[in-house]
């Protein structure tokens, strides 16, 4: 059994459909949770299964000594990213290498870096025009968006597409495919 933990600072619609995902798994399990936002709704999705949630702080992330024993104490193998939005520090990059991973809402390296995050990302395919969008899950390193790309799943857009459009057919290949990602990786 491998033991994940979700990092999600928001709404966890994400966080919510791993867990569900994994929910009945013999070879994974969601072992906690960790937000840095304490009034995030995340919380409640993941206590409404069971799930231990942590609530570390953006000074707590910068403490080693507080966030490597709280992965320790749950073994965790594989950090999961789910609208996480801090840079995570370097002890966690190196701790975790090729063992922490994200999703983004753009097909990389289009529209990543910092600042690129949900609706900003959404806003700017509409106002380049573009004709497709998509998605990016990545292996996470000390960088915004840089890390090894594990697959990207695309969708097609129109002119009259808005920004919300985008973002509706965006968040539908996530949960179609985010979990997925996650298992194959884990089954290596």
């Amino acid at each position: 059994m491998k033991n994940i933990a979700i990092f999600a600072s928001g709404n966890g619609t994400n966080c919510e459909n791993i867990i569900r995902y994994f929910e009945n798994s013999e070879t994974v399990c969601v072992a906690l949770v960790v937000c840095n936002n304490k009034s995030a709704q995340v919380i409640k999705r993941a206590e409404k299964f069971g799930v231990p949630v942590e609530i570390v702080n953006r000074e707590g992330f910068k403490d080693s000594s507080r966030v490597l024993p709280l992965l320790a104490g749950h073994n965790i193998s594989y950090i999961i990213l789910a609208g996480f939005m801090l840079l995570l520090p370097d002890y966690l990059t190196e701790a975790y290498k090729d063992r922490i991973v994200n999703i983004h809402p753009s097909l990389l390296p289009k529209y990543g870096g910092k600042g690129m995050y949900g609706d900003n990302v959404h806003k700017a395919v509409k106002e380049n025009g573009e004709k497709e969008s998509g998605i990016t899950i990545h292996l996470v390193n000390n960088e915004y968006d840089k890390g090894q790309i594990l697959k990207q799943y695309s969708t097609p857009l129109s002119p009259e597409d808005s920004a919300d459009d985008i973002a509706r057919k965006v968040h539908a290949l996530e949960y179609e495919h985010y979990p997925e990602v996650i298992e194959q990786l884990l089954s290596r």
